[in-house]
């Protein structure tokens, strides 16, 4: 499209071109350069100025108020114990995978879990949620809250992020309290 049939690319690519310098030993004018724009009458030019720009990203989800669900989430594992897990010198005692629940299954299934593997005197267990569709699925952003929530409030001593051997950002380690 030619600059003098569209006057507000023409007007842009003026405000871009009086920004940028030439490099040392180089004309300003280089051959090829738009011609600036013609003068817009004034009832154009007046842009209004009390309306703030809108951003160019997205605004972020409102996030819940502290205490929504009591303790959002439980503590952070320990981290020499974290280096244990990882490296393997501390075994984990169970594994668990929902790939494939819906949000009520797997909240079910991992509740009967770590009630059973405390129960049998587990220490650490892997709890694998998955990423999700797009890396922000539902499973993965709720395993820390209902691991934070009273029946496994009480038996849970901390969580972590996995390493990526064993899952990475779709899975956690679960440290479990003595019995």
């Amino acid at each position: 499209m030619k600059p003098d049939r569209d006057p507000v690319g023409a007007r842009l690519w003026a405000i871009v071109a009086a920004t940028v310098r030439p490099f040392p030993g180089r004309s300003a004018k280089a051959p090829g350069t738009v011609p600036a724009a013609k003068p817009r009458p004034a009832a154009i030019r007046a842009a209004p100025t009390t309306a703030p720009a809108r951003p160019l990203e997205r605004p972020l989800p409102p996030s819940r108020p502290p205490g929504a669900l009591g303790l959002l989430e439980p503590a952070p594992l320990e981290p020499g114990r974290h280096r244990r897990v990882i490296r393997g010198r501390d075994p984990l005692a169970g594994v668990i995978d929902l790939h494939g629940l819906n949000h009520d299954q797997a909240r079910a299934t991992l509740t009967a879990f770590i009630l059973r593997a405390h129960a049998d005197g587990r220490r650490t267990v892997l709890v694998i949620t998955g990423k999700g569709a797009r890396g922000d699925g539902i499973l993965r952003r709720r395993a820390p809250e209902w691991l934070a929530e009273p029946p496994l409030r009480a038996m849970v001593a901390g969580l972590s992020q996995a390493h990526r051997r064993h899952g990475g950002d779709g899975a956690l380690y679960v440290a479990l309290k003595r019995r």
